[in-house]
């Protein structure tokens, strides 16, 4: 991406502001004072408040009911035409999917009601349904509207994905079309073992990628072929999945993602660093990825006109930059008591346009694969996708940060496709898959590549049926019996019970894999305390650990093992005659390790992925505390950005403060064996020394406060 001005916007507008218009706004929003922030934060594209809910400009649809305060102004036009002066790309915003009474009594038929015929409502607005003329008709004409007035880029929506996953509708435009598409009746209840409902499910992610292709046939045929319609998108799969949107079905529609992920749900800052790697790798690397930052108190709670603390949004920002995703800074309403949100953006966004040059046009370096399945999500996840899906890939994704292992998300739908670069694939509970995607990784494995499993992965085909065995068995080297220990819930914290307390007894032998327990030298015996699944291991492979069966934890007098010994495998390696290297986990560290952070849980993990990998991590970083690396290509030249985990670790909550860490040996393989002569330090805005260690370029980092950039150079 060059940056030209005879690119498409969606190439070239790397940095983007929003203020988020209220109803007020009309009556204060002072055009100078933001005109001026524009050029203080060096945006090159803004977003603007056009119509939806309510209308910033006079429609001439009587039902786009106008802002409160807006009168007969035009307010969307007034900033746009602001914006096309500072030769800034424009994108229209749409919050579109909810109405007021007014507007539903004048067409109750186009909007979602449950069984009863009650309507859904949101507060005191009505949720249109995305399957009836609200969506089909009414709002591609509002789009055609807005297009013709102002000309925008293109145009965004907040919410256009309509109602989620948890409800059914049965308005009379969703009873007619399933059973058109279905030759069936809406399921009257959520059951995944019912052909009926598993068929909404399917029908209703069709659904929202109709809306897509209709919006943008619409946009493009009134304001040419990259005028886009382009919604909004979620970070991570599980809210992707909660609400219809297929991930890689509209990265394979979409030029560009508009990342609407403002802050960190349950999860570190490294969470907003793997989102840019994911999505980046349905829609390609040479693709923008913008990132709505919230300048406001976008946590848990909510302050819609607080500030967040700084730290706390630097932190989630340079995780995005990492990750490769543009900034977009994002204000909720045009005047603030709470002035300090101000100050944040400047410094990110000035650095970013310092430093665009080595984020952009890039690719990234990692030989580790962690496979992911939307579907999986849905079907294996069901009703519990957070414990099954979402727990198992954190638990592994964060092993391997803790371990500074770069990383790929890759779609399991894609393994042959982006097999050449991985040394080993990881499936973290990857439990529906169907045979074709099996086939991709048994070729993978065939053709030399390691492979670490856990849990149930491949024991469930396409739909979350269970198989009778993994499909995987043969290459794992275990085979399932039906049967488990523990639950995938978290564990008790109640001291009476004692179902929770049990262990992994490490089984030393001459077959045993050092690789695999290293760190362990002092110890035969691992805490654990989750869900084991019972399998039956074939005899060439190595059973590496055993689970040890629970027993009391209080009173102390009882805390000890009547039954040492189990046999039931909880760790299993083999290798294959080609040499690939295979570990299976039939103990869930990987979900453990997402909610406790046990150290010897992700250094298991982090074991078996190397010792899988025979060791082929383009990547070593010596030094204290917690950092996410990732590792680009550029060139001739290698990219590491270094982001400081290592804060807030006193108490739960918003980031106040940054914790400087280092110093840090680095040391990379450079692509070709080359080795790096020149080291540029990008936040330091300073050369380092680099040195020659057997073929390992090497630099010393002396601190770290947010983050650094190491370009090497060869």
């Amino acid at each position: 991406m060059s940056g030209a001005q005879d690119e498409p916007w969606y190439w070239r507008t790397l940095r983007w502001g929003q203020t988020n218009l209220t109803e007020i706004d009309p009556a204060r929003y002072d055009a100078a004072w933001w005109r001026d922030y524009w050029r203080r934060t060096s945006v090159q594209g803004v977003i603007v408040n056009a119509g939806g809910i309510v209308a910033y400009y006079p429609s001439e649809h009587p039902l786009h009911r106008r802002a409160e305060f807006l009168g007969d102004r035009d307010l969307y036009g007034e900033i746009v035409k602001a914006a096309r002066e500072e030769g800034l790309s424009v994108l229209a915003r749409m919050d579109s999917n909810r109405a007021d009474e007014t507007f539903y009594l004048e067409h109750p038929d186009w909007f979602a009601v449950d069984a009863d015929g009650q309507p859904f409502k949101a507060g005191n607005l009505y949720l249109a349904c995305v399957n009836g003329p609200y969506y089909r008709e009414y709002l591609p004409a509002v789009l055609a509207e807005i297009v013709r007035r102002s000309s925008p880029d293109g145009i965004t929506d907040n919410s256009w994905s309509g109602l989620g996953r948890d409800h059914i509708c049965y308005c009379v435009s969703c009873r007619r079309g399933f059973r058109e598409s279905t030759g069936q009746d809406l399921p009257r209840r959520r059951d995944w073992d019912d052909p009926a409902y598993r068929q909404w499910i399917e029908w209703s992610y069709a659904q929202r990628l109709g809306i897509w292709d209709l919006n943008n046939a619409v946009t493009s045929r009134v304001g040419g072929e990259d005028c886009l319609w382009i919604g909004m998108n979620a970070g991570d799969p599980l809210a992707q999945s909660l609400h219809f949107r297929d991930y890689k079905a509209i990265c394979e529609r979409a030029s560009i993602i508009m990342l609407d992920s403002q802050f960190r749900r349950g999860a570190g800052f490294s969470a907003n660093g793997d989102s840019g790697k994911l999505v980046h790798g349905l829609l390609g690397w040479d693709a923008l990825i913008p990132e709505s930052t919230a300048m406001y108190d976008a946590g848990i709670p909510t302050f819609r006109l607080g500030s967040k603390p700084e730290a706390e949004t630097r932190m989630w920002a340079v995780e995005g930059f990492a990750g490769g995703l543009q900034p977009w800074w994002h204000h909720i309403g045009s005047h603030h008591e709470d002035r300090r949100q101000y100050h944040t953006a400047r410094p990110l966004f000035r650095w970013h346009e310092a430093n665009c040059t080595y984020l952009q046009d890039r690719d990234p370096i990692a030989t580790v694969g962690v496979v992911w399945s939307q579907r999986s999500l849905d079907f294996h996840g069901r009703d519990e996708p957070q414990e099954r899906s979402v727990d198992p890939y954190r638990g592994v994704v964060d092993a391997l940060i803790r371990a500074r292992i770069p990383y790929l998300p890759v779609h399991a739908d894609h393994i042959e496709r982006d097999a050449d670069q991985f040394e080993v694939l990881v499936l973290p509970n990857v439990g529906a898959l169907s045979d074709r995607q099996c086939a991709q990784i048994r070729s993978f494995v065939y053709d030399g590549g390691g492979l670490v499993a856990t849990g149930e992965s491949s024991l469930y085909d396409e739909w979350g049926d269970r198989r009778p065995d993994f499909a995987l068995a043969d290459l794992l080297g275990v085979h399932a019996t039906g049967s488990h220990h523990g639950s995938f819930a978290p564990s008790t914290p109640d001291w009476q019970a004692y179902d929770g307390h049990t262990y992994l007894r490490i089984e030393r032998s001459e077959k045993l894999p050092e690789e695999i327990v290293a760190g362990f030298t002092e110890t035969d015996l691992l805490p654990f305390g989750g869900r084991l699944e019972v399998v039956r291991a074939d005899e060439d492979a190595t059973v590496a650990m055993t689970w040890v069966p629970p027993f009391p934890i209080y009173p102390p007098e009882k805390a000890w093992m009547a039954r040492t010994h189990s046999g039931l495998p909880g760790l299993v390696t083999r290798v294959r005659s080609n040499g690939s290297r295979i570990a299976y986990l039939g103990a869930d560290l990987d979900r453990r390790y997402a909610r406790h952070h046990h150290p010897d849980h992700g250094r298991v993990l982090a074991n078996a992925v190397r010792w899988a990998a025979c060791g082929w991590v383009a990547l070593e970083v010596d030094g204290p505390g917690v950092l996410d690396c990732h590792l680009y290509r550029q060139g001739d030249s290698v990219i590491l950005h270094l982001v400081n985990l290592n804060q807030g670790g006193a108490w739960q909550g918003a980031l106040d403060e940054l914790v400087p860490a280092g110093p840090f040996a680095v040391r990379v393989r450079m692509p070709g064996e080359r080795v790096a002569n020149r080291a540029r330090l990008l936040v330091a805005e300073r050369d380092a020394q680099v040195r020659d260690e057997d073929g390992w370029s090497s630099v010393v980092v002396p601190r770290v406060v947010d983050h650094e950039v190491i370009v090497l150079s060869a």
